[in-house]
């Protein structure tokens, strides 16, 4: 099992959690916290008792208050983009494109690469006290781990475009008026919240869940039909046997009990 420096992995079947746990820095991300992050989620990724992950930060303040920016301070232009290609390629898209569910619990601060990492999960559930923003063009340099990209796609080109380049964050209540998160709550309500939720998602079939992820993800790539994705994505789910056990539960009357195979 690994030994994390940086970060709480647990798991209570069917749901496991991931805990950005470097309180005294507010969670923010380095090279190390990363690299721990993406061995956390191979491991959820094939652990088939797992159906949802819950994403959070340690204490009350911060979901994840930015980049550890120490870290990257002396970087040039070639440094600069490795940086971020590494930041999106091994953590972000990969989070982005997980096959379970993924519920981001924004228990405060999500600013830079913090709200980059939420915007990655597939759905995000605030706290009342959440402050969310992008401020980095206040450093000299703008979003590098997908910021610019989701966020458009979330909330729109115009409110995107007004938080980046003003680098101001919003209220909770202003990133669900925004669409930015699903659900504001009492932050001592929180986690159970999105426990609840999981709760709920898991009781469903995890092949099914799984493409329904890639069907809705293939609207958002230029590369690919997201009409013609669904066509097919549908029929491979008629060789599953999550099919064959949700429509045996439907027509029998019982609750299904899916194998996620």
């Amino acid at each position: 099992m690994a030994n994390y420096q940086n970060i709480l992995y647990s798991i209570d079947a069917p749901i496991a959690t991931i805990t950005i746990n470097r309180p005294e820095k507010l969670n923010a991300l380095n090279k190390a916290t990363l690299a721990e992050l993406r061995i956390a989620l191979e491991k959820v990724e094939k652990n088939a008792a797992i159906r949802v992950l819950i994403l959070t930060g340690s204490g009350n303040k911060a979901f994840v208050a930015g980049a550890d920016i120490a870290e990257f301070s002396s970087f040039d232009k070639n440094q600069g983009s490795e940086l971020a290609q590494k930041g999106q390629e091994s953590v972000m898209n990969f989070l982005q494109n997980f096959s379970k569910p993924v519920i981001a619990a924004i228990n405060g601060y999500a600013l830079g690469g913090g709200l980059e990492l939420a915007m990655a999960a597939h759905i995000r559930i605030a706290s009342d006290n959440a402050k969310m923003g992008l401020p980095e063009v206040s450093l000299g340099v703008i979003p590098g781990y997908g910021g610019t990209q989701r966020l458009s796609q979330l909330i729109g080109k115009g409110r995107a475009l007004e938080m980046i380049v003003s680098a101001q964050t919003i209220s909770a209540s202003q990133a669900l008026e925004y669409g930015l998160v699903n659900h504001v709550v009492s932050q001592e309500n929180l986690f159970e919240t999105c426990l609840g939720l999981a709760q709920k998602i898991a009781s469903n079939s995890p092949r099914a869940i799984g493409k329904a992820i890639e069907a809705v993800n293939a609207c958002f790539d230029t590369s690919k039909s997201g009409f013609d994705e669904e066509i097919r994505l549908f029929g491979e789910c008629f060789g599953t046997e999550d099919f064959k056990e949700g429509i045996a539960a439907f027509l029998e009357k019982r609750k299904a009990d899916f194998p996620g195979k």
